[in-house]
């Protein structure tokens, strides 16, 4: 059995918004029950227009389509 690398969802978080920084873009997490339901866990930023741009995101799989996590990484607690 091959051993994974775990990634703390913090340290997953901060990777991918050095990455989107260049389209200035950010990821944040959600808070309050009321935004949670409309967003989900994490919603994509864009800063120049202040919307919106994707919400309901699954951070780890974010991680992979941005080339941020290895494929031996894998999200701590997210097995």
């Amino acid at each position: 059995m091959k051993q994974r690398t775990p990634v703390t969802e913090r340290a997953l978080l901060q990777r991918i918004n050095r990455h989107l920084r260049k389209q200035d873009h950010s990821l944040k997490k959600v808070r309050g029950e009321r935004a949670w339901i409309d967003l989900g866990d994490f919603y994509l930023l864009d800063w120049q227009r202040n919307a919106i741009v994707q919400h309901h995101i699954d951070i780890e799989q974010k991680a992979r389509e941005l080339k941020v996590l290895a494929k031996w990484e894998v999200l701590k607690g997210g097995e």
